[in-house]
């Protein structure tokens, strides 16, 4: 049975009992900022297992993509190396939101596994947690698992919570002995042993308690189900293989890694090991590029940066010089866009991102070799033989410089690394990095969760209208729900319906006020904290706000305005760099304010004036146009089936507003527009440039505000024409001006360098021989740092080999520098002498052995200073 066929009969089966099927939501999560990565299948009804939000269905089922690496589940260092670790990979799972429990999920996968999947009775097993009596007894009931296979174990293995607070509960887990001949061989060996005699298949969660911030457990009202099973997993059990990496899931990907690298999967340890890395990390690298991630430096970006670098040190290690990766894309795309479609389409760019990626990281494994060897130097000439594991770590995780091939290069120096010290480093990193959902989240999430619970979705009116008539349902006063807000006074306010949008999306929340007699109450920002519920923060300027007041609400109509400018032209921008720049181009952020727009962007090298004038023509020629601007509502697989643009890690509903300007564009958006293109007057952008690797970001600005943008612009070239005392060809004059200071420049050069000279031998006069060491320290005032060093440069080449210490006073402070030649510097070190130097001179600094600089502000101390080099060498002689 086929991985593909594996994941039809599981969907098509929960189908049959009356489960929604419901499509993988992104790897990235589009409104959970304590996950770095989508971990699990309930990662997408998070919000409805917390009562903050309800589907139009009690029971689902899904196949969902889902990553392990980095943050709390992090399985990176163990893949290639286990059978089992991945970092991509599939979960099925089926969903109860307070319908069936315990019974009908126990049903559920008994029958799927045994009469469906055809696995044997005879070596299924149930573990379950060690005080649910009631988990235990259904399934000797309804199974044909005798008394002896039930499993009790305790909560590290069978109780499961999402957090510290929150939705928690015990857990069962379906267990398959895979034989003796797989096992570690002890006569004890049972459920629960380390080894891979009795694999866990599936594991059932039984959400029916929420836990405190003091630690008790209480009911849950809708006790819930939430299943998990690897998909990878059940197809290696399912076909006879022992090793994931073994199933025909990771057979295309495999083949292509043996044809594009001469190697043979099965030929050795090392070369298998390589081979499984590789094929692991394609799948999440090709996942995560076609979702729009790009390598960075920080946060996702970075952990994908991880994963691509330790990938092309396996590459290099199967005797791959150039990139290998990024033709290896193809292979993914071939194996599973029929099921995750956004792999084909996006291959082009995936395959150019990482093309450029490998790249860079071919460069930097070259400086990182270079740096090592400075590290090596420095050991030795400290007459040391251990590289820090803090060394090794800052190497690693600057330039992915992998820990074996500094292992080699420090064995050829005959020295040894510091491999503990490196791990407690690496570990350190980890619990940094490491995200939780904390209780204050979990707090603040629970009281906006009553609040929906309590009452109605909020009628969202702003499409039509700027000004209603609303029902205060609800205040909030510092997190507590109140009766009322008193004049002066801040909180938060629920209504039945409002016309003030509330910030996502990229666009920012309405601003206005509301009215009733006696009251006026500034709305300062509107926000969605749970979906379907416009939470208003509001300042009371007059009178008192209570609950269940009429009031009337009114959105600052010029700031909307300016807004619905912004955000429409977004979307014009978004198409116009896809027809200027290429297909590659996707929407990577977003920010839409009254005053600007910010559109970030994938792409790899900067904007040139043309090409942004291009973009603005395009963007300005629709504006001129006055296309209308059509709003539709449809169900979000129809519209995704349309063609629409979708961002990835933006949560969508089962249904969906498309945005479409006929022949320009057409995307998913819940955002306020112009009803026309011409509403927005004129288009400009402001700034372009890179805000992370294969990221751009343009931000401009349209209407009123582009008007002040060129009114601004020409302002200031109305200053530069009077400082330039001419109205006629003043970029001429400028150029003139320039070229006339270039030319200064260098007559002012000239003159430093034959003063430099002088002064170089005026100090040679002053050198002192002290013991077979020549030392000079000498005082010239009025030089900057930079002509000091060039200055002391040359009195060190005329020296040949000695020590020279150089000060300069100008501006009421001295600059110090200090120098040692290369003979001299195993004896001497220009950083110590001059952090000595200088703190005797009320003042500070230090360097590197050959060269060091610093300074004072106590010039009265600083001759002495400088006359106590001589002595100081002198000790250090001996």
């Amino acid at each position: 049975m086929r991985g593909s066929e594996i994941r039809n009969i599981f969907l098509e089966f929960f189908r049959e009992k009356g489960h929604q099927v419901v499509r993988s939501s992104s790897l990235i999560p589009g409104d959970d900022p304590t996950l770095l990565f989508t971990n699990a299948g309930m990662v997408q009804f998070k919000s409805v297992f917390l009562g903050q939000e309800i589907r139009p269905y009690s029971r689902a089922v899904t196949s969902q993509k889902c990553m392990r690496a980095g943050g709390k589940h992090n399985d990176l260092e163990n893949v290639g190396h286990t059978a089992r670790h991945h970092t991509f990979f599939e979960m099925l799972g089926n969903f109860s939101f307070g319908d069936y429990f315990k019974r009908d999920a126990i049903l559920f996968a008994w029958e799927l596994l045994t009469e469906r999947y055809r696995l044997p009775k005879e070596r299924l097993w149930a573990t379950v947690y060690e005080d649910d009596d009631e988990a235990a007894a259904l399934w000797k009931e309804l199974t044909d698992i005798p008394a002896e296979r039930i499993v009790r174990l305790g909560a590290k293995d069978n109780f499961w919570q999402m957090g510290d607070t929150g939705p928690c509960g015990p857990c069962s887990e379906i267990i398959i002995d895979q034989g003796p001949e797989i096992g570690c061989g002890r006569p004890d060996c049972t459920v629960g042993c380390d080894c891979d005699r009795y694999l866990e298949i599936w594991n059932l969660v039984f959400m029916q308690f929420e836990r405190t911030a003091s630690g008790e457990l209480t009911p849950l009202p809708r006790p819930s189900i939430d299943t998990g099973m690897g998909l990878e997993r059940l197809a290696a059990v399912l076909q006879g293989k022992h090793n994931n990496f073994d199933s025909d899931i990771f057979g295309p990907i495999i083949a292509a890694i043996c044809s594009a690298s001469g190697k043979s999967y099965g030929e050795g340890r090392l070369t298998d090991t390589a081979i499984r890395v590789i094929a692991d990390h394609m799948r999440a690298i090709t996942f995560l590029l076609a979702e729009g991630l790009t390598p960075s430096n920080e946060g996702r970006g970075y952990v994908l940066r991880r994963i691509i670098r330790r990938a092309a040190r396996y590459a290099k290690s199967l005797d791959v010089a150039e990139p290998l990766l990024y033709k290896l894309c193809g292979s993914i795309a071939e194996a599973m866009s029929d099921v995750y479609p956004e792999i084909g389409e996006e291959l082009p760019r995936v395959q150019q991102i990482l093309k450029l990626e490998e790249e860079r990281f071919n460069r930097t494994l070259e400086q990182g070799l270079s740096i090592l060897q400075g590290v090596i130097r420095g050991i030795k000439g400290a007459d040391a033989t251990v590289i820090s594991g803090e060394e090794l770590f800052k190497l690693y995780d600057t330039y992915g410089f992998p820990l074996d091939i500094a292992r080699d290069v420090a064995d050829e120096s005959g020295l040894t690394i510091d491999e503990a010290g490196f791990h407690r480093e690496m570990e350190a990193q980890r619990v940094k990095a490491r995200a939780s959902w904390s209780v204050e989240e979990a707090g603040a999430a629970k009281i906006y969760g009553d609040l929906i619970h309590r009452h109605p979705k909020t009628i969202f009116t702003g499409y039509e209208e700027m000004a209603s008539e609303a029902t205060v349902l609800a205040i909030l006063v510092d997190g507590e729900a109140g009766d009322s807000i008193e004049e002066g006074c801040k909180g938060e306010v629920l209504l039945d319906r409002t016309p003030f949008y509330a910030e996502s999306g990229g666009q920012v929340g309405d601003t206005g006020e509301f009215h009733a007699e006696g009251l006026r109450a500034v709305v300062t920002e509107t926000k969605r904290p749970v979906e379907g519920m416009h939470v208003h923060r509001v300042l009371i300027k007059k009178g008192t706000l209570r609950v269940g007041d009429r009031i009337r609400c009114v959105v600052d109509r010029e700031k909307r305005l300016a807004t619905m400018r912004n955000h429409t032209a977004t979307h014009l921008i978004h198409s116009a760099l896809r027809n200027v720049l290429g297909e590659h181009v996707k929407q990577a952020g977003s920010l839409v304010t009254p005053e600007r727009m910010r559109f970030d962007f994938t792409h790899f090298y900067g904007l040139d004036g043309a090409t942004i004038r291009a973009v603005e023509d395009e963007v300005n020629g629709s504006v001129m146009r006055n296309i209308r601007v059509d709003t539709t509502e449809m169900e979000t697989s129809r519209a995704l089936e349309s063609g629409v643009i979708a961002l990835f890690g933006e949560k969508y509903g089962d249904k969906v507003r498309v945005v479409s300007v006929a022949g320009v564009s057409s995307e998913l958006c819940g955002g306020t527009h112009v009803a026309a293109t011409g509403d927005i007057g004129v288009f400009k952008i402001f700034s372009e440039g890179s805000v992370a690797s294969g990221i751009r970001r343009i931000e401009a600005v349209t209407g009123f505000g582009a008007l002040s943008h060129y009114r601004e612009e020409e302002e200031e070239l109305e200053r530069v024409i009077e400082l330039l005392k001419t109205s006629e060809r003043p970029a001429e004059r400028l150029k003139r001006l320039l070229a006339e200071m270039k030319e200064m420049e260098r007559t002012v050069e000239q003159l430093k360098g034959r003063s430099a000279a002088e002064s170089s031998a005026r100090i040679l006069d002053h050198v002192r021989d002290i013991k077979g060491v020549k030392v000079v320290a000498c005082r010239i005032d009025g030089l900057d740092t930079r002509d000091l060093r060039v200055l002391a440069d040359n009195v060190r080449d005329s020296l040949g080999a000695g020590i020279v210490m150089l000060a300069s006073v100008k501006d009421e402070q001295a600059a110090i520098v200090a120098m040692v030649t290369a003979g001299l510097i195993r004896q001497f070190s220009a950083g110590s002498l001059l952090k000595e130097v200088a703190s005797l001179a009320g003042g500070r600094g230090g360097g590197k052995p050959d060269l060091a600089q610093g300074g004072t502000r106590e010039i009265d101390r600083l001759d002495k200073a400088l006359e106590s080099l001589y002595d100081i060498v002198r000790k250090q002689v001996g």
